[in-house]
């Protein structure tokens, strides 16, 4: 892919800068990065600060907290072991081997009872959210399940996504910690905790340094700051939700932590953008060589596996834990046509320009993410600011991505 003239990337670079612009109620710092499938960075710029009320400038250097942008690269580890026979995205026996705590589950009726699964979860359920889990803060009954003790899915303990599910597994779609068990299938097929097995079979070979569940001093030392937006949209500080591999230091601390396939990585926008970049490229990297995944493994990932619920995205999500997130009436508008999940993200296309099919998702702390195979182009776009579903960091994002779009139809 040709390079974008100095036309684009100077409104891309005024568009990130200028949403940093208000101090107390913009966005205190973002980084943005788009590349194509060659692996060029197309785009890379940081504006802002570090965080409300910081002298420190954001930089390309600053890592980040990046949510459930983890999910994907969970969903890269257990189809690299799907491809090698050690995990079956259908094999209920041996999910529930490796994992007892899935044929044990429960599901949470609306009466707020207990009642027995009518069938076993698998793989391709949890990486299609339609095992039944859900998120207490995305799901009020599941919120007031278990008081007064309640779940806190950013704990780093098993216990708070030892959850019940809130529908039967295979009918409905539920976002939820379908994926930390996920996560844990990796890690107990293998013997690895899930982050040395990322390290040695996915960054690794990506040539990635700065993505870990345990960042290193020097990747603290550049860690953003988090924030919150008031209901009046000013800004203040925050504190990080997860917190445990940022305080833990002694080998048994590290082991007792929960390894979140679902919210647990730190990264530098950069090198997250590098996995983005091996799926345009089809599971190998276009920088290092390395394949990672097979074509056809990346065809499935993409493959929309729940067609027979097109309006899964409309089903609205309250603000069960209003400090976490924002309502959210719809996941992705898109004027209403048929949208799909893949193995661990949302397929759909947009107004911006976007393929019908691109694969997106998000973190917690508004981070958004897509990946255009078709067209052959990637993004991110990376804050730290709570509550989900920032306005001022969701414009940013559509401003990028119909930007790009405009200068690819251009070339």
């Amino acid at each position: 892919m040709a390079p974008f003239s100095a036309t684009t990337i100077n409104t891309l670079k005024e568009a990130t800068e200028a949403s940093c612009a208000d101090s107390s109620k913009g966005i205190p710092g973002i980084t943005v990065v788009v590349v194509d499938k060659n692996g060029e960075e197309l785009f890379a710029h940081a504006a802002g600060k570090r965080g409300v009320g910081q002298s420190e400038s954001m930089t390309l250097e600053s890592i980040f907290w990046i949510a459930s942008c983890t999910k994907m690269i969970t969903g890269i580890a257990c189809m690299q072991l799907v491809e090698k026979g050690v995990l079956g995205l259908d094999d209920v026996e041996g999910a529930e081997k490796l994992c007892p705590e899935l044929r044990n589950v429960k599901v949470l009726s609306g009466d707020g009872k207990l009642v027995e699964k009518k069938r076993g979860i698998t793989l391709r359920m949890l990486l299609s959210h339609t095992a039944g889990f859900g998120y207490a803060f995305f799901n009020e009954k599941l919120r007031d399940y278990n008081k007064p003790i309640g779940y806190d899915e950013f704990s780093g303990h098993i216990f708070d996504i030892t959850q019940p599910l809130v529908h039967q597994p295979g009918e409905g779609w539920q976002y939820g910690v379908s994926i930390d068990w996920a996560g844990l299938l990796v890690s107990r097929a293998t013997g690895l905790s899930l982050n040395d097995y990322m390290q040695k079979n996915i960054f690794t070979p990506l040539g990635l340094k700065n993505i870990t569940m345990f960042p290193s001093p020097d990747m603290k030392k550049n860690l953003a700051y988090m924030n919150f937006r008031n209901p009046d949209g000013t800004l203040a500080p925050f504190d990080y939700l997860w917190r445990r591999p940022l305080i833990v230091e002694t080998e048994a601390e590290i082991k007792e932590t929960l390894n979140s396939g679902g919210a647990g990585c730190f990264a530098k926008p950069q090198e997250y953008a590098q996995i983005l970049a091996t799926l345009l490229n089809n599971g190998t990297s276009p920088r290092t060589g390395a394949q990672i995944l097979e074509k056809e493994t990346v065809d499935e990932m993409f493959r929309n596996q729940i067609e027979t619920m097109p309006n899964f995205g409309r089903t609205p999500i309250p603000a069960a834990k209003p400090w976490l997130t924002n309502p959210i009436p719809e996941i992705y508008p898109n004027g209403g046509n048929p949208q799909g999940w893949g193995l661990t993200f949302m397929l759909t296309g947009g107004a911006t320009g976007r393929s019908e099919g691109t694969a997106t998702w998000a973190g917690l702390a508004n981070l958004w993410w897509w990946c255009d195979r078709e067209k052959g182009v990637a993004g991110i776009i990376c804050s730290q600011i709570l509550p989900f579903v920032d306005l001022p960091v969701l414009g940013l994002w559509g401003t990028i991505e119909s930007t790009v779009y405009a200068a690819l139809a251009q070339t």
